[in-house]
């Protein structure tokens, strides 16, 4: 297992076709300005050991040594040892509606955006707590299995999008049903389940799945986003719009948030619904219920004794750009012999 400790100096590799680009203008000046002071075979006589091959070998070192000491200031550590911790906390799944409907702008910038901040700024306020992530429309899938590592779930949670889902259509009830299988710990008596969407559900069971699950010993909280006027669905294409959802009458689809749908959830459930609009609200409410929470141990395994590989690139970028300085750009005796780029032959 590895870390990155400072990937933004990897945007100093950009200088590297910066540098390709100029080496190129230089050779290409070069040629243009020998062409005008003579021809081919007065040029040969007077550098008669002046080498392309060499010249492209000694930008090769360059480039190699820049390359190498980027990575030797990004500083990537490996992890040697893989241990057991004992950490305590809840486990929290977060069930996220991706359907279209989410996609509304009615509140900015979109339904399905506004949630992903939720979801995130709560993520960020948890302690050693286990997340998982479940993505519905027309069906449910596991989009990240209860895990203690905030930042995967972050990075998972921001790649979640309405295609990820092949049917559409907002059925909650399938996503109470996959997170039964979510809550691995049995001895884990704090498990919460928060449902994120505009209640666009249209399956009747909801509710009884909904108790089934409260049965269980899981908690239900809900977040509604959107308004109750609504907006149009957009259908983009390559980022720009190109129209709005229709029905088979051509009218315009509004969608609307519907909060009796959450608020029923969370009722049979003895949850609480929020207002997802303004995104502070649910986010602190949220975060008090879990840090007042009783916590329960569990074990984990990760990594540890993360150490610096830097000094192995450096090692590395210097050595080639050594190389480089002492690489002149005349030809050598062997090389003349293995002529890679036919320069013997071009004479001729």
């Amino acid at each position: 297992m590895y870390r990155i400790e400072e990937p933004i100096y990897f945007y100093l590799l950009a200088i590297i076709p910066v540098i390709v680009v100029l080496f190129l203008l230089v050779l290409w000046w070069k040629k243009r300005t020998q062409r005008k002071f003579s021809d081919a075979n007065l040029l040969q006589k007077l550098a008669p050991n002046s080498s392309t091959f060499k010249s492209v070998l000694k930008l090769v070192m360059l480039l190699l040594g820049i390359t190498f000491l980027v990575i030797s200031l990004v500083n990537p550590k490996m992890g040697t040892k893989l241990k057991t911790v004992k950490r305590e906390g809840v486990d929290i799944v977060f069930a996220l509606d991706v359907s279209k409907s989410m996609l509304a702008e009615d509140i900015a910038p979109n339904r399905l955006e506004k949630s992903k901040q939720i979801i995130s700024k709560i993520i960020d306020k948890l302690g050693s707590d286990r997340v998982g992530i479940i993505v519905y429309a027309g069906n449910a899938y596991p989009l990240l299995p209860i895990t203690t590592d905030h930042g995967a779930a972050n990075m998972f949670l921001q790649n979640a999008n309405p295609d990820m889902v092949s049917s559409q259509g907002t059925a909650i009830n399938e996503a109470l049903e996959l997170a039964k299988t979510f809550y691995n710990n049995d001895e884990q008596t704090n498990r919460f389940l928060i449902i994120i969407s505009d209640g666009e559900d249209h399956q009747e069971e909801t509710k009884q799945v909904a108790q089934n699950l409260t049965n269980e010993g899981v908690k239900i909280y809900t977040i509604g986003v959107g308004t109750e006027r609504g907006g149009p669905i957009p259908m983009r294409l390559n980022g720009s719009v190109i129209g709005y959802k229709k029905n088979n009458k051509g009218e315009t689809v509004i969608t609307k948030r519907k909060p009796e749908v959450l608020q029923g959830i969370a009722d049979i459930a003895d949850g609480k619904y929020m207002d997802g609009n303004i995104t502070e609200n649910p986010v602190s409410t949220i975060a008090d219920i879990i840090a007042n929470a009783e916590k329960n141990e569990f074990e984990t395994k990760q990594f540890s004794d993360y150490k610096d590989q830097f000094q192995w690139f450096l090692a590395l970028g210097l050595l080639f750009l050594v190389v480089d300085i002492f690489l002149f750009e005349k030809k050598t005796k062997w090389l003349r012999k293995v002529d890679l780029f036919n320069e013997e032959k071009n004479k001729k």
